[in-house]
Order: C-alpha cells, then structure tokens, then sequence
C-alpha cells in the first residue's frame, strides 16, 4: 500500500479534501501525468486543435444520445412518430436531436482532419505506431456507430439505405447469406433488425469506442506527442532542463488548453449556427427522404449513404466486372515486379508466383459484387498498415521532397471526389472517374515504401523550430 500523506491541520478545507481523495485515489497525480506536468511540443500549429474537438463532440454525442433514448421507441410501428415525438412535444427535442444529428457528421469532419494531419506530419511512425492503430480503431467504431444510428430514425434513407448495405454482406462467398440473415435478424430489414442496431448502437459500440479513446490517450501520454517538425522533444539525447523537463516542450496546462479552448470556441460557433439556421445542411447532414416514413414498398429513386460513407461506397461501386480486368493486371505486374525486380530471397519468389495465381483465379471466378465490399472495407483496414508502408527517412512533410506534397494533395483531392462522386446516382462517367480514383486510393498506400523513400529529404533540425502562429 503507498504511504499515506499527512497534510498540516491548519491547512484549507478544500486542502484536506483533496490530500483525503489523494491518499485513496491518484487524483492529483493523474492531473499532473496528464495535465500540468504533460510537456507538450511548443511548435503546435492549428492542426493539433482536432483531437480535443473529437473528444468535445463525443460528449456531446453521449449526453444528447442520453436524452434522445429517454423517448426513442425501438419498434418498427413506432420509431419514426417517435422520433417526430421528440422534434415536436418534448420541451427542447428539436435542439437534442439536431445536436445529436449535426455531431454526428461534426464527428467525422474533425475526425477527417485529425487523420489527415497525422498523414501530413508522420504521427503513425515509431514510436506512435499503436497511438495510430488504437486511432483506426476508433474510425473503425465511428463509422458502426453511425450506420447503426442512421438506421434509427426509420425514415425512407434509412431503411433502403439499411437494406442496400446488409445485402451487400451476402455477396460473400459460401458465409454471407448467413451473415446477412443473422445481422438482419429476419429475411428482410424489419422490426428485429431496428432492435438489434438500436443495442449495438447504445450500448456495445460505445463501450468499444470510449475504451478505444482511453488506450488512444494512454498510448500518446506514454510516448509524447508529435509535431510539425517531426522531432522527437523527450527522446533519448533530447534537450532537457535541471529537473528533466523537455526544453522544447510546454505544459499542456494552461499553454495548450487555452490553446483548445479557442479552437472550441470558434467550433461552438459554427456548430451552433447550423444548428439553429441549417441543421439539414442542404440534405448532406439530414437527407430529405428520411423525412419520410420507412416504405418497404416504395424504393428511393437514387439510394446513397450519408456523406461520411461516400469515399468508400464509391470504392463498392466502382468495383465492376470491367473493372476486375483492370485489377487482375495490377496483381500481374505486382507479382512481376516482385518476382523479376525486388531484392527478395528466392525461395520467396515461387511463393509469389503461386500466391497471385491464386488471387487471380478468385478475382476471375467470384462475382465482382464481393470485390467491391472488399474494396470497400479495405479502404479503411489498410490505414492500419500506414505505419510499416511509410519507408520516408523523415516523419514531417515539412522535410520531405517537394513532390511528396503534391502527392498528399492529390490524395486529399481524390478522396474528396470519391466522396461526392458517391452522392451522385451512377453514371458513366462518374463510374470511370471512381475507379480511377479507387486505383489511385489504393496505389497511393500499397506503392507506399517505394515512392516515399525517393526523393531527397532536407535536412531535420536537431531541435523544434518554434514558429508562432
């Protein structure tokens, strides 16, 4: 048992009080581990505002979800008038729900963003490789949450939205009829599978995601964070003060709370004023048809998900047979490449030979319905692998060759045209212009450890190069 600490009796109430918390439980030592005595990288730029913005949303998304189950009913006869119950009897429903409807797409922007600058700034390199699997993790959860809640209001979006993507797991070879049934509940999307994306969406993805959170701060506070540089402030070697503090580094409190505090307010402000003056945001946040009730009879005449979805339901839809012709070439000549040109031993060779034969007679034999699901997820299980495909000698983009810049544009530019290319019904040449955007996607990670160790790097300071901002 750690020893007791004994405080003066003419110290403060307020003093005794804690001192009698900290002798049962680590109050002040978290704060302090966390907080006060967390040095932080004294470089951070505006970038670095987006994950206390995720945290920010995800109470919200808690706290409005609270209220909003108080009157929500889990029934296929009654969702929808409960959900018209709560916009216009519940004192205040209105504001709930939008809140929680408005967070939700908030979520993903400021999550997007958050990704994104850990791309540009290499924060998924060692040693913050877990910080950046717990962080796919919680997308991973994000993007459960979301279907699953979008399900709930049981609109006309939300059921043939629900119909559309359920029915795509049953294109997987000998288990997906199964699967499908099983996560459906029923033969067709009804009553059973309300209820069970309503207790996914309550009660066991939220417990996954706020443990996800948790390990994602755990695994940061352990390492340190990064930064615009890419300089490592605490590492072996680093400059430190008499008492072993980073001289690169500031506390978190107050520096970079302040620091946070601003970026909420000018997002407070924003989210605020969608809420009051557009919380459908044009039918991107809250589509129009879902303000229909669900018909099982009556099919939307364009079904598409809600815009967070768009990237990678562009991806499922441009996976086409014609398409498959275009992929079993890529395998080819991955296989050449890897077989004639890389520096790799040669009993792997043959393997490589054997192992793409047989992807090429699965890609030749299944129907390309079930590549585009796999195309689909894995637009969002390769981001696990980023940190062992950057093969750059530098972390930041700061320090990288000129043209790796561009090429993180063009990535930022094709996942933004996948993702409205995906609202659009289909088209031809919509069709092409997403598969060209898919090949790039994918291209962009799995050609990875070649194009980002070309180039020469500039030169990485010794120490952060503190610019104010």
């Amino acid at each position: 048992m750690a020893e007791m600490k004994e405080i003066s009796p003419n110290a403060p109430a307020a003093a005794k009080l804690l001192n009698w918390v900290d002798n049962r439980f680590p109050l002040s030592k978290l704060y302090n581990e966390h907080m006060a005595e967390y040095y932080a990288p004294k470089n951070f730029n505006f970038w670095y505002i987006f994950g206390s913005l995720a945290m920010l949303v995800l109470v919200i998304q808690i706290v409005t979800g609270i209220f909003l189950v108080m009157h929500y009913k889990p029934d296929a006869a009654l969702a929808f008038g409960s959900v018209e119950y709560i916009m216009r009897d519940v004192p205040w429903g209105w504001l709930i729900r939008y809140m929680h409807s408005t967070g939700a797409s908030a979520f993903f922007v400021v999550v997007y963003l958050h990704m994104f600058r850990g791309l540009l700034y290499g924060s998924y390199r060692k040693p913050r490789e877990l910080v950046w699997v717990f962080g796919c993790g919680i997308f991973l959860c994000l993007m459960a949450e979301a279907f699953m809640g979008y399900l709930l209001p049981w609109g006309q979006m939300s059921y043939w939205g629900a119909q559309v993507i359920v029915n795509l797991f049953a294109a997987i070879p000998f288990v997906g009829p199964d699967l499908a049934l099983l996560i459906r509940g029923d033969f067709v999307v009804g009553d059973a599978t309300l209820n069970r994306f309503f207790s996914f969406h309550v009660i066991a993805v939220p417990l996954v995601l706020l443990g996800l959170v948790v390990a994602h701060i755990i695994a940061l506070h352990e390492v340190g964070s990064n930064n615009p540089d890419g300089v490592e402030i605490k590492g072996p070697g680093a400059p430190k003060d008499a008492k072993g503090h980073p001289l690169d580094g500031i506390p978190f409190h107050p520096y970079y709370t302040v620091h946070d505090i601003f970026g909420v307010s000018v997002f407070l402000m924003v989210f605020t004023a969608i809420i009051f003056f557009a919380p459908e945001f044009g039918g991107y946040f809250l589509e129009y048809n879902n303000f229909i009730p669900a018909d099982p009879f009556k099919t939307p005449l364009h079904i598409a998900p809600v815009w967070y979805f768009t990237p990678f339901y562009s991806m499922l839809r441009a996976v086409t047979s014609e398409m498959m012709y275009a992929l079993i070439a890529c395998v080819l000549a991955g296989a050449g490449f890897g077989m004639f040109k890389a520096k790799l031993p040669a009993f792997l060779k043959p393997i490589v030979g054997v192992v793409a034969l047989a992807v090429i007679a699965m890609m030749w034999t299944i129907d390309a319905k079930f590549w585009g699901v796999v195309a689909m997820g894995g637009g969002v299980v390769i981001l696990f692998f980023l940190p062992w495909l950057d093969n750059s000698p530098v972390k930041s983009i700061r320090y990288r060759p000129d043209w790796h810049k561009y090429m993180y544009a063009a990535f930022a530019i094709d996942f933004l045209v996948l993702g409205y290319l995906g609202m659009l019904p289909p088209s031809e040449i919509g069709g092409r212009v997403s598969q060209l955007g898919t090949l790039f996607y994918f291209g962009f990670f799995i050609l990875m450890p070649w194009w980002s160790a070309l180039g020469k790097a500039k030169p990485v300071p010794a120490r952060v190069i503190f610019s104010a901002h």
